[in-house]
């Protein structure tokens, strides 16, 4: 075979060859890394953050080839600056009706025992309420050893269907029901019990359902044919409790409130001592030294003091109120006259307020301002004297039968008074709504008087609540008015909302119901032009939250 010898041209060129081969594969290596290493830390900070190990993840940014991160413009969020505005001051005022049903005095008229009916005649009365700026409601759920709600532990009250222990066909919650409307009103509900009522006279037939048949060793028979749960028997006290956080528990409610009857009047029982001979001998027994009456008001005095801290403890939020006789003793104050809470029903109410058992306080005060001798207000500045934890007055004031030749102004003076003597908490409970459905003429004077504009329920300071968030706020400008939405992160916190609205200096406000979200404001009104709106959330134990407020661009 013949071999040519190798040139050294053909030598150069190999040579030249190999170099640019070597050059071009570092080169691609190097391109390589470039490209993916990126890609490669973004998996790895990805990785991390799933992992939950946040402190070893690394920022990173992705900058285009070719481009220098320095000259990437970094994105800062704008904040807008709060504007600050002085608002005015809300009104503030405790305005309830209560709203029997015990004898079917207001509600559901005797002998309507129609579902839809009774949900119709509720409506109509709270509507009425609201529609006078009203914003609480008195409903009285257990009438006498009964209930108007699903309770496990009494019967159906006769009041509702008209026969013990008979639900409601077709069935219905009417407490759930008012509940539900009131609130939707912006009206709080406090269900009102009798602690110690076991039957009532007008109550129907005692069948085996009652709680007379149920329970006979808590209750005696009186002369007037009621029966009364025996305040001393610690199986009262242990079943009203239970029946009282029962409530509390199960139901939205904003209040509890007792009447007047603790131990009963003595013309209840023909003027004759009440019947509790067996609990005081039991009491005598086991060594007790108290005297008949301090034993009786002690009963007492324990299962306030009893319900007060149940209460606090299911939820802090429901108020616990009482509304005893107005006088405590005669001559309290100086030259008052009249039958003594203390001594006839013992109920010592002076001591509950004095410890604080309670979150408001409504002396039932029926009398006029004049004469003395039981006067409105004397009765009212004695028992502000007697309010050492200040705790709220509202006075319970007879809208219905109050003496007086001109009765809607006696019952607007009275209102008026009360501003005066309680000003930092100031409001009345109307006994009873009946005042104000059968007398045009009180609405007439109560709307156009004291009630002309609505008004929040006073703070409970004492009360603790979460802080409410300062909701957002949203304006759409449009030819004629200024659209204004709101929005809070926590809603059912919400029981009231207050929509401000500046014309030229000038700031006026409205209470809205807690489902309120939107409000559309005239771009002008009285000439003067509309320049800001702010909004604040209340929840229902009245505070308020921080206020936003913006300018009408």
């Amino acid at each position: 075979m013949n071999v040519k010898p190798i040139t050294s041209v053909a030598i150069f060129l190999l040579l030249f060859s190999v170099l640019l081969s070597s050059c071009a594969s570092r080169k691609n290596k190097k391109t390589s890394k470039e490209l993916k290493s990126p890609a490669i830390e973004m998996v790895k900070a990805d990785t991390a953050m799933k992992s939950g190990n946040i402190a070893e993840t690394k920022k990173v940014t992705t900058v285009p080839i070719g481009v220098s991160k320095t000259a990437v413009p970094e994105k800062k969020e704008v904040v807008e600056a709060p504007l600050k505005v002085n608002l005015p001051t809300v009104s503030r005022e405790f305005r309830g009706a209560w709203i029997a049903t015990v004898a079917n005095i207001n509600w559901p008229k005797n002998g309507n025992y129609s579902t839809e009916s009774q949900k119709q005649e509720a409506i109509k009365l709270l509507d009425l309420l609201k529609a006078n700026n009203f914003n609480a409601v008195l409903f009285q759920v257990r009438p006498s050893g009964d209930a108007l709600y699903d309770s496990p532990y009494e019967p159906w009250s006769y009041f509702l269907t008209g026969e013990i222990g008979k639900r409601p066909s077709p069935y219905y919650d009417p407490l759930e029901f008012w509940i539900k409307e009131a609130h939707k009103r912006g009206m709080e509900l406090h269900v009102w019990i009798n602690p110690y009522r076991a039957h009532h006279s007008t109550g129907g037939a005692i069948t085996k359902e009652s709680i007379v048949k149920k329970e006979p060793d808590m209750v005696v028979r009186l002369r007037n044919g009621m029966y009364w749960f025996d305040p001393a028997n610690p199986k009262t006290q242990d079943h009203a409790a239970k029946v009282v956080l029962d409530i509390v528990k199960r139901y939205d409610i904003d209040g509890v409130h007792f009447d007047d009857y603790f131990y009963p009047y003595a013309s209840y029982n023909g003027g004759a001592d009440f019947p509790d001979n067996e609990s005081w001998a039991a009491y005598r027994r086991t060594g007790g030294s108290l005297t008949r009456p301090d034993w009786r008001r002690d009963n007492v005095n324990r299962f306030i003091e009893r319900v007060y801290n149940g209460i606090k403890a299911e939820k802090n939020y429901v108020k616990f109120g009482i509304s005893p006789f107005g006088i405590w003793k005669p001559g309290y104050p100086a030259g008052i006259t009249g039958s003594s809470q203390y001594d006839e029903l013992y109920a010592d109410a002076k001591l509950w307020l004095n410890k604080g058992w309670v979150d408001y306080f409504t002396p039932q005060l029926y009398w006029p301002i004049a004469p003395e001798r039981q006067s409105f207000t004397s009765l009212l500045k004695w028992w502000e004297s007697e309010n050492t934890f200040k705790r709220h007055l509202w006075p319970g004031i007879n809208t219905v039968a109050v003496k007086s030749a001109n009765r809607p102004q006696e019952i607007v003076n009275q209102i008026n008074a009360t501003r005066q003597i309680v000003p930092n908490s100031a409001g009345v409970i109307h006994w009873s709504i009946a005042g104000l459905t059968g007398s045009p003429s009180m609405v007439k004077a109560i709307k156009e008087g004291p009630y002309q504009a609505k008004a929040l329920v006073p703070h409970t300071s004492w009360l603790s609540a979460n802080p409410l968030l300062r909701p957002s706020l949203l304006l759409t400008k449009k030819s004629s008015s200024v659209f204004a939405k709101w929005l809070h992160k926590q809603p059912e916190q919400v029981f009231h909302w207050i929509a401000y609205a500046q014309y030229g200096d000038n700031w006026e406000y409205e209470i809205l119901e807690g489902d309120a979200s939107e409000k559309s404001f005239p771009i002008e009104k009285n000439g003067k032009p509309l320049k800001a709106i702010a909004v604040k959330a209340v929840d229902r134990l009245s505070n308020e939250s921080d206020y936003i407020a913006k300018k009408v661009q």
